[in-house]
């Protein structure tokens, strides 16, 4: 574990952890949101090839908004007016009058306290107060991420909350397969997924979920982002690609998306049994900070497991309530292959 000179918020100094595997990938996380800041494949001639943006350092990543590789709740989306019709109660805006992401001092911009560092797993917890951002009952997390030999990282939220609240957790890391990670359009995209969800200026939702069949969201296929992009009026919305797909039920495990490098070296397999994906082509990237200087937009592209925007409002009630002393765990998987 790697302390940093400088300090974090709270005071203190943050910890940088270092997973590797047998293979000699290696990923490398935060403990200032559980923030997951690297991951370097080797390729077949040798090379190692970054597969996530960093803001490089740990204070720089202080001065972006874009939840760069950072673990987001208690609520993953947005949530319209911050407010919880379910249980009649207000949550923190930080989107004009909406939430997002679980508000101004969500899990993104807080400490894990780090309970475990072994060569290929890490542990943290979080202690989410009753009233935190403005979300009912207190909330106690646990976050285990392993590296295994084959190039998977794995995530393993274990939740509990003694009041009905909502929940959904994901990782906000933004990927680029591409050696010289320049214009992530480039990369192909399959998304397992025959509906999605449209969405107005401020990415809630505008109507219906709609088939993807006919419309630039059918990714069933392979098909660069570059192929449709903003060729309708509901990425054009958005500013491309910014929306909630829902996923279909796999018979078998099977990734729900797979992404491919431009260059056909580098794919990577995303698997989860969250009921949506938020994709996300980075098209507000511009200005925030890189490890060299600022990126530009569509750099990276975000792949969120999750539900859908604004879904603790959904009626019938969604599934991102979690019941009084029940025990969830929410699971995703990151498996990066080498063509």
């Amino acid at each position: 574990m790697l302390a940093t000179k400088t300090l974090a918020p709270d005071g203190r100094p943050w910890k940088i952890s270092t997973l590797r595997n047998a293979q000699g990938m290696t990923v490398r996380f935060m403990d200032w949101g559980a923030t997951w800041i690297s991951a370097q494949i080797p390729l077949a001639d040798g090379t190692l090839r970054e597969a996530l943006l960093s803001c490089g350092t740990p204070e720089r990543y202080l001065q972006q908004s874009a939840y760069m590789g950072a673990t987001v709740g208690r609520y993953a989306n947005r949530i319209r007016q911050a407010y919880l019709m379910r249980v009649s109660r207000s949550v923190t805006p930080n989107q004009g009058s909406h939430q997002l992401h679980g508000g101004p001092e969500g899990f993104s911009h807080r400490r894990w306290e780090l309970l475990n560092e072994g060569s290929d797993t890490l542990t943290y917890q979080l202690h989410s107060a009753d009233n935190d951002q403005g979300f009912p009952g207190n909330l106690d997390l646990q976050l285990t991420i392993s590296l295994n030999d084959a190039n998977r990282v794995d995530f393993c939220f274990t939740a509990k909350s003694d009041t009905l609240t909502p929940l959904s957790l994901t990782n906000h890391a933004y990927f680029n397969l591409d050696a010289d990670q320049q214009d992530v359009r480039q990369h192909q995209l399959t998304v397992y997924s025959e509906a999605f969800q449209p969405v107005d200026p401020q990415g809630l939702p505008d109507g219906k979920c709609l088939a993807v069949a006919g419309t630039s969201f059918d990714f069933r296929h392979p098909k660069t982002l570059a192929k449709d992009f903003l060729s309708d009026p509901f990425q054009q919305a958005v500013g491309g690609y910014d929306h909630a797909f829902i996923i279909d039920k796999p018979l078998t495990e099977r990734p729900i998306a797979i992404l491919l490098a431009a260059d056909g070296q580098l794919q990577l397999s995303l698997f989860s049994r969250e009921p949506a994906l938020q994709v996300y082509s980075g098209n507000y990237l511009a200005g925030t900070p890189s490890s060299t200087g600022e990126y530009r937009n569509y750099q990276g592209i975000a792949l969120e497991p999750g539900y859908l925007p604004d879904a603790v409002n959904a009626n019938p009630p969604a599934g991102c309530w979690l019941s009084p002393d029940e025990v969830r765990q929410i699971k995703l998987g990151y498996q990066f292959t080498i063509a």
